[in-house]
């Protein structure tokens, strides 16, 4: 940040004034020069810096002056469609990923586009992976340093799938901007680099010096980026005092909110093989212990009606429930009738909304998914298969060691398997597990973009975790030691990964507006952000 000799550090010093221009922007210049007005009567009443106020005045006005720029820049993303998942258009997120390095560029921040090689397709074809784009913008070590992380590939997308717009088309329907990436993540990426333009076009000096990291393979899996981001610790990350992450969404449509944790994933699979091949019912049925009978026994022994988990020891390591977090579940809004409309059930296990989201967020889950080797077919078939295997998920949450959890499924399936004298073959594996991700929030940046909030849309955010599990946020917390904040500016109902994507104007813009206004709270920060202690990861 550049300042006066006889600046204090707290002040905002601006490094440019509006010049004469043409009558298509005259309207700008007026609501600015007024704003600098405002600032000079300020400092001729003897006050030490301008107010904060009318400085989000200004760039508010400037956003809102400029909307029409904005999402004509976000048709333009929507346009490239940028499917990570169909390898006949990774040329289309290769162009995707210039696009964006462009846009940083136009900044004025140094872009590096990191090869990161190609990968192997099951048929044995090697596709080039896109390039992961690390920015960078002010190296003021007076300011702190964000890194804001974001991906521009999209779920695939058809209009015969059940669009009601082409969903590369960016299209407008009642405040609702409606196309493919819309949400998740384009329009997130976008506001967040219109609110660093904005500060540009304001001639004003950033408050924070910026870092980007955005990829092009989120929805395939992230191929890479853990490489990546273990090889860049000591040096990209290495002055970074923060990671924003804004990719998921709120729970409610209208109250903004701030995530703060998400469950792990404990992918299981338990096999049961009796013979060699498939036998006759009519020859065989009575007279052998069968495979099936066998696994639906394990399996019904996993949780019973109520959703309580069986294993012995699972909820253990799971935190006791604090007062000052139960308190946040009785504010958070949740409309349960919707969400149960939605869901097409008549019937919840639970019948508050905060023995709801305990449940969803905070408790681990167990959920049965399906049997690979049994007849699923329509009609029938009376044959007893050799070998079936069943597949379960626990959704842990912090605390819950995975090596643990692993034993613990292992143990209660071959206690259950031993008491019935069958001489079937048990296998219990774990393919994939994910760990949980838990924040502070009352860490100074959640009290940062809590203050943002409240600026921008007059109300506290909702504090609310993800009974899903969101892997990015674990990896750059785990890795780099940083703090990690996710800051969704979606609505519940955005429909990410859905037909009909979309982002409303009004989340748009004012999640623009909500960025600017995180960039002013954390530069008040300054000193706090390096005399706080790393992050815990063993959550």
């Amino acid at each position: 940040m550049k300042r006066k000799k006889d600046e204090s550090p707290g002040q905002m010093v601006r490094v440019g004034v509006c010049k004469s221009s043409p009558a298509a922007v005259f309207a700008e210049c007026a609501v600015r020069d007024t704003v600098h007005l405002t600032l000079e009567l300020l400092f001729k009443a003897g006050m030490s810096s301008p107010s904060s106020s009318a400085l989000e005045t200004e760039i508010f006005q400037y956003i809102d002056l400029h909307q029409s720029d904005f999402i004509k820049d976000l048709k333009e993303w929507v346009a490239v469609e940028s499917d990570s998942v169909q390898p006949a258009l990774r040329k289309e997120v290769i162009r995707m990923m210039a696009l964006a390095a462009g846009k940083l560029a136009a900044l004025g921040a140094t872009v590096n586009s990191v090869n990161l090689g190609s990968h192997q397709l099951p048929d044995g074809q090697h596709l080039p992976l896109p390039p992961v784009i690390l920015g960078e913008l002010g190296k003021d070590p007076q300011n702190p340093t964000v890194c804001f992380y974001g991906h521009v590939d999209v779920q695939p997308a058809r209009k015969e799938d059940g669009w009601k717009t082409d969903p590369y088309t960016l299209t407008e329907i009642d405040g609702n901007l409606y196309g493919r990436g819309a949400t998740d993540n384009k329009g997130p990426v976008l506001a967040w680099i219109n609110a660093v333009e904005t500060f540009r076009a304001l001639k004003l000096a950033i408050p924070v010096n910026f870092k980007f990291i955005i990829e092009g393979m989120e929805e395939a899996g992230s191929l890479g980026l853990e490489k990546l981001l273990k090889e860049e610790k000591q040096c990209f990350f290495s002055n970074v005092d923060y990671i924003v992450i804004s990719d998921n969404l709120w729970l409610s449509k209208k109250k903004p909110a701030l995530t703060y944790g998400t469950r792990g994933n404990a992918c299981f699979f338990v096999e049961v093989e009796g013979g060699d091949k498939d036998l006759h019912s009519g020859t065989f049925g009575g007279i052998i212990h069968e495979p099936l009978t066998d696994l639906v026994a394990l399996l019904d022994s996993l949780v019973d009606p109520t959703g309580h988990i069986q294993i012995p020891g699972i909820y253990d390591s799971v935190a006791a429930l604090t007062e000052e977090e139960r308190k946040l579940y009785e504010s958070i809004e949740y409309d349960l009738e919707e969400h149960k409309n939605n869901s097409g059930v008549k019937k919840f296990l639970y019948s508050t909304k905060e023995e709801i989201l305990l449940h969803l967020w905070r408790y681990p889950s167990l959920s049965i998914h399906g049997i690979e080797g049994a007849f699923h077919e329509p009609g029938i078939k009376t044959v007893i298969p050799a070998k079936v295997i069943g597949k379960f998920s626990i959704r842990q949450v912090p605390y819950m060691d995975l090596s643990v959890v692993k034993q613990q499924v292992e143990e209660h399936l071959k206690n259950v398997f031993s008491k019935r004298n069958s001489p079937n073959k048990l296998k219990v594996s774990m393919p994939l597990g994910a760990k949980p991700w838990v924040a502070d929030i009352n860490d100074p940046l959640y009290k940062a973009a809590r203050r943002a909030i409240k600026t921008v849309f007059g109300e506290d955010p909702d504090f609310i975790r993800d009974g899903s599990t969101i892997p990015i946020a674990r990896l750059f917390q785990t890795i780099t030691q940083k703090r990690v904040i996710m800051f969704p500016i979606g609505a519940a109902d955005a429909g990410e990964h859905s037909q009909n994507e979309k982002i409303s104007r009004h989340n748009y813009i004012e999640g623009t507006k909500v960025f600017a206004a995180f960039f002013l709270e954390i530069s008040k920060l300054r000193g706090q952000l390096r005399e706080t202690s790393s992050p815990e990861t063993n959550n």
